[in-house]
This record gives C-alpha cells, sequence and structure tokens, in this order.
C-alpha cells in the first residue's frame, strides 16, 4: 500500500525553503496552542518559545536530512513533538531519568500513528465539549464537580442537595451527555 503525502507536507517544504510567509503562517496558526499546551503544564512564555522553535528545528532538521514526509496533519504532529520535548525538559529539571535525548527523537511512523490518534483524541474531546456546553448549568456543575474526583457526599453539601440526588442528577446528566455525543458522532 502506497503512503499517502498529507496536504500539510506544504509546512515541511515551507520550513525547508525558508518561505518566510508559510513560516509566518505556521507561528500563527501553532505557536498559541503550543504556549497554551506548556503554560497549563508548569511552564513559562520563555519555556513554550523555546520549545516551539526547537521543535520546529528537529522537523526541519528530519525533512532535510531524513526527506520527512507527512502522512497526517501537521498540526497534531508538532504537538507531538512538543509534548515530548517539554515532558524531557521536565523530567530533566526535575533530574529524573530522561525517556529519550531530544536529539535522539525520530521520526518514525509511531510518531505519524500517535499524531493521528491525538488528532482523533482532539476531536472526540471537541464533540465532548461542544455537547457538555449544551447541557443545563445544573448538570455542567455537577459533571464538572464530580469528574474533579471530590468525595460525592461533600459535592452533595456543597450544592445543598441530598447525597441521593445527586447520584440521581449526575447519571441523568451523564446519560444526556453520552446520547448528545453519540447522536454528534454518527452523523
Amino acid at each position: 500500500m502506497a503512503t499517502v503525502i498529507h496536504t500539510d507536507q506544504r509546512y515541511i517544504t515551507a520550513l525547508l525553503q525558508n518561505d518566510v510567509v508559510m513560516v509566518r503562517e505556521i507561528y500563527a496558526k501553532y505557536a498559541g496552542k503550543i504556549r497554551y499546551y506548556i503554560l497549563a503544564n508548569n511552564g513559562t512564555e520563555d519555556d513554550a518559545a523555546d520549545i516551539f522553535q526547537e521543535a520546529l528545528i528537529d522537523i526541519y532538521n528530519q525533512a532535510q536530512h531524513k526527506q520527512l514526509q507527512l502522512t497526517c496533519p501537521f498540526e497534531p504532529f508538532l504537538l507531538l513533538i512538543c509534548k515530548r520535548k517539554w515532558l524531557n525538559l521536565l523530567k530533566k529539571r526535575g533530574r529524573e531519568p530522561v525517556t529519550k535525548d531530544a536529539a535522539d527523537v525520530s521520526i518514525g511512523e509511531d510518531v505519524f500513528a500517535l499524531a493521528e490518534q491525538m488528532k482523533q483524541s482532539d476531536q472526540r474531546m471537541q464533540v465532548f465539549l461542544q455537547c457538555f456546553e449544551k447541557l443545563g448549568d445544573a448538570c455542567k456543575e455537577i459533571i464538572k464537580k464530580c469528574l474533579g474526583g471530590e468525595d460525592q457526599e461533600l459535592i452533595a453539601t456543597q450544592l445543598k442537595v441530598t447525597y441521593g440526588y445527586l447520584r440521581k442528577k449526575k447519571s441523568e446528566c451523564m446519560a444526556a451527555l453520552t446520547k448528545m455525543i453519540h447522536s454528534q458522532l454518527s452523523e
């Protein structure tokens, strides 16, 4: 079976050819998402900028020396590389053993498969969030608190309802959410 090159290969080509317009597009489209991820995971603005830059350099090097060809969208691929780099950096800072050296991150089919899984996972998360927003305020609050891992008896007290009511309402809310998600995914 022939490998299908994704249309986002244009970003790889842009990096190789130092296409300023396309490289700016990469920054405009993806730097904010990487920044958000790093900041949400104990990083700073500088960390985010460094990780993003290093990831682009890694992709450039893989493209130049190993003829990298994208078989998945660029975004989940870039995000996966940034996440790996960030986790390795966190491990180094914590003086824990690092799973792979940054220069040792080879971009193979496993990375493409992981990137595709991440894309599908992101799509499912978007569907979940869209459906979650359609729920009533009471359902949203109950689900948020219950998914937060707090003791349900404590949650019931906070919401000024009985424990039995909370469990019943949570079950109804989750059923409604699940039904919405399934109908959205089957469209």
